[in-house]
């Protein structure tokens, strides 16, 4: 099958490239860019004034699926990932059964080739049933395909066992992934702490929560010498302290979300419990630093920590409800505010979500080389509405942004060559 995208703004981070142009996409395949490109025998997809992109990648979402089919399902998770203009995601491992081995891993591998949508990259845990006790069987996790490891949602306490797990990750040739919060100096916590916890009579989690385990972490991968990624990162002192990884050397790369450099904790003055996430929003002075970390390129990544819920589970008092928001099909429009400020310009924005995602992750795609799997992204960057919960394909309702009017909407979505979802 050969498609020809026509005439649209090309923009390829790993290749340099921001040009006008065409793609010829043939049996699943980048073949060629330029101009011109004849289109005998193919399918015209008519890209002007659109941005074309390497597809979008998301390495922190939650589908749910098995055990919480009643949040999500990985068909419904996808369906919103390619809705979002995402190519791949990479689900966690808190699922019912945990997938702390082979058979969940190959589980949802099964599930999401039957759906030829987005590719699925299932995330393994660290430890069986995310305990924090005992390893996973780590090896087979990779055997299976896995393509890092995380408790995420629970973070792990016990510093000698985290070394190990980095020790035998390292072996596998498989990042971990840290939910960095201590637990103990909030133990009830459900928002930041300071003075809106207080004027709202709610507990709650100080940023040095998130401060100290990143600081720990950053260690443990100076000690052994391997991959840590540091996920949805909230506040200033962490992105100091990342920044300050990276100057010296150490194997530690970041993401952070769309919510983390758009919302404080003003988000949930009305006891909003969309608005309730973990770690907690934070203060302008967090949000300055994380959209300052994004810019110098301590934070690589942006991700969405997609969590939908059961809007019951959500329609209860803000310290019952479950942390969690969704972002799929948040994630691009909340994001390209950063492009329409002057922040970011296209090409960096592309390399958070899609390019750098790709390289650190050792991910198919990323990239519009020749040669490369098709997996691509059109964007219509001038179509200007409003987000609308009720609209979406994930099953989640749990949204902060809902209402908000916003500009940049994707067009298309192409996977292995395939159109996978088309605007309207």
């Amino acid at each position: 099958m050969k498609l020809i995208i026509k005439s649209g703004r090309v923009i390829d981070p790993t290749q340099n490239r921001d040009e006008i142009g065409d793609i010829l996409i043939e049996n699943g395949v980048i073949k060629e860019i330029g101009q011109n490109i004849p289109a005998e025998g193919a399918e015209i997809i008519d890209a002007q004034n659109k941005i074309v992109c390497p597809g979008l990648i998301d390495v922190h979402v939650h589908l749910r699926e098995p055990g919480f089919e009643y949040k999500e399902t990985i068909e419904t998770g996808v369906k919103a990932a390619v809705a979002g203009g995402f190519t791949a995601v990479c689900c966690m491992a808190n699922t019912n059964p945990v997938n702390d081995n082979q058979e969940i891993t190959r589980y949802i591998f099964k599930k999401a080739k039957e759906l030829c949508l987005a590719r699925v990259y299932p995330i393994g845990a660290v430890s069986k049933g995310l305990e924090g006790k005992e390893l996973a069987p780590i090896g087979e996790l990779k055997e299976a395909g896995v393509i890092a490891l995380s408790d995420d949602g629970n973070p792990i306490y016990d510093s000698g066992f985290l070394r190990r797990a980095l020790e035998y990750a390292k072996y596998f040739n498989l990042p971990i992934i840290s939910h960095a919060e201590d637990k103990g100096l909030a133990p009830d916590g459900v928002i930041n702490e300071g003075l809106m916890s207080t004027s709202l009579g709610l507990p709650g989690i100080p940023a040095v929560a998130e401060e100290i385990m990143v600081f720990r972490d950053i260690k443990l991968a100076e000690l052994t010498g391997w991959h840590v990624h540091i996920a949805h990162v909230s506040c200033a002192g962490s992105v100091e302290l990342i920044r300050q990884a990276k100057a010296k050397g150490i194997r530690v790369t970041a993401e952070t979300c769309p919510h983390y450099f758009t919302l404080t904790e003003e988000a949930v003055k009305d006891f909003n419990t969309n608005a309730k996430v973990s770690p907690p929003l934070r203060t302008a002075t967090d949000v300055k630093a994380v959209r300052k970390g994004l810019k110098d390129g301590t934070i690589d990544v942006i991700a969405t920590d997609h969590a939908p819920h059961h809007p019951l589970e959500k329609e209860t008092t803000f310290e019952d409800a479950p942390s969690g928001l969704i972002g799929l099909e948040t994630s691009l429009p909340i994001s390209l505010k950063l492009v329409e400020e002057g922040f970011l310009t296209w090409s960096e924005l592309i390399n958070k979500m899609s390019c750098y995602p790709a390289k650190i992750f050792n991910l198919d795609g990323g990239s519009l080389k020749p040669g490369s799997v098709a997996d691509v992204t059109i964007i219509d960057p001038e179509v200007s509405y409003r987000i609308d919960v009720n609209q979406f394909y994930s099953k989640g309702r749990n949204c902060p942004f809902h209402g908000w009017e916003v500009k940049g909407k994707v067009a298309m979505t192409i996977v292995g060559g395939q159109v996978v979802y088309r605007e309207n």
